[in-house]
């Protein structure tokens, strides 16, 4: 049983985005979500009234911005501004998914950078500080004015692999596109083994082309966003073309969208691994899914920028205890 924080200043809310989650976090401190309310209009309009007093508390609002995206996001911007008004010494945004880190940039003429317009929305409400899970593109950290965490979920699947005693020269790791080299390359190096990147091409006759040596070998592809799946599916069917053994995927935020279930159960993937970051309905789960918590990543992290001690080891394998 985890003992009970005792410091009465930390106080951790959660809106609609990932309220199981939330919980799992405040059970880390062993205490129980902050009490507030949320209500729509017939119109869809979004009111929020905190039911306890925040007066020079430092505030944790666990928000994961799965979909409906934009609800949720407007979910949290009113609840910044309830808590700024109602006087809290400091409002940490705890993001475990951050939606729109996709547009981080300008790709085509007159295209918006909406994962800035988010920073700037989040910093202009109130927020002091985000910690986020894994984003899709680290430079967005550089769009806020405010101090950003940005935890990784490597530790988490590399940890799950070893106890299924998935390394060494037997596995590849694979990027399943080639934007994520990066995030393979990490997981490669805890598990020991060699890296494969698939360079899908619809342009090409084939779909694309595996880079690296597969044949006869188990690969384990990991991504950060699993949205519909194909991805995931074109892979896994090129990566079998190329003589693979067997494949494993794994990805930091399970978004799920139609027809993610279907494409991912006739997929030839054994097994694919999902962090808890996003809620989704278990109808648009397939069947090969299985979650593991980041609740201990993400409850120690919240701890630490509390207690004003370093983030450092929690990027770390050897800290079993986040895992």
């Amino acid at each position: 049983m985890v003992e009970k924080y005792h410091d009465e200043s930390l106080k951790i809310f959660s809106l609609n985005g990932n309220v199981p989650l939330a919980e799992k976090i405040a059970k880390e401190f062993g205490t129980k979500l902050g009490k507030c309310a949320i209500k729509k209009f017939s119109d869809g309009e979004i009111a929020i009234s905190i039911e306890e007093s925040v007066r020079g508390a430092h505030i944790y609002i666990i928000q994961s911005t799965n979909q409906p995206v934009n609800d949720y996001y407007m979910e949290l911007m009113i609840m910044i501004d309830a808590m700024k008004r109602a006087s809290a010494k400091t409002i940490n945004v705890v993001l475990p998914y951050y939606a729109y880190a996709r547009q981080d940039r300008t790709a085509k003429p007159h295209e918006p950078i909406t994962a800035k317009l988010i920073a700037n929305m989040l910093v202009e409400a109130g927020a002091t500080r985000v910690l986020t899970l894994d984003l899709h593109a680290v430079q967005v950290q550089g769009f806020f004015d405010i101090p950003v965490d940005n935890l990784f979920t490597i530790p988490l699947f590399a940890n799950y692999y070893q106890n299924k005693g998935m390394e060494g020269d037997d596995y590849v790791v694979v990027s399943p596109k080639n934007s994520g080299v990066g995030r393979s390359r990490s997981l490669a190096e805890y598990l020991n083994t060699t890296l494969a990147i698939v360079d899908q091409d619809e342009s090409l006759e084939d779909g694309g082309y595996v880079i690296g040596d597969v044949a006869g070998k188990t690969c384990i592809m990991v991504d950060d966003i699993l949205n519909t799946g194909h991805t995931f599916a074109e892979a896994a069917r090129l990566l079998k073309e190329e003589g693979a053994t067997n494949v494993y995927a794994c990805c930091s935020h399970a978004l799920l969208s139609p027809p993610a279930r279907e494409v991912l159960n006739d997929a030839p993937i054994e097994d694919i691994c999902v962090t808890d970051s996003c809620l989704t309905d278990e109808t648009r789960h397939p069947d090969k899914l299985t979650y593991i918590t980041c609740s201990k990543l993400m409850g120690e992290a919240v701890k630490r920028i509390h207690e004003n001690t370093p983030m450092s080891p929690l990027f770390k394998l050897s800290e079993e205890k986040y895992l």
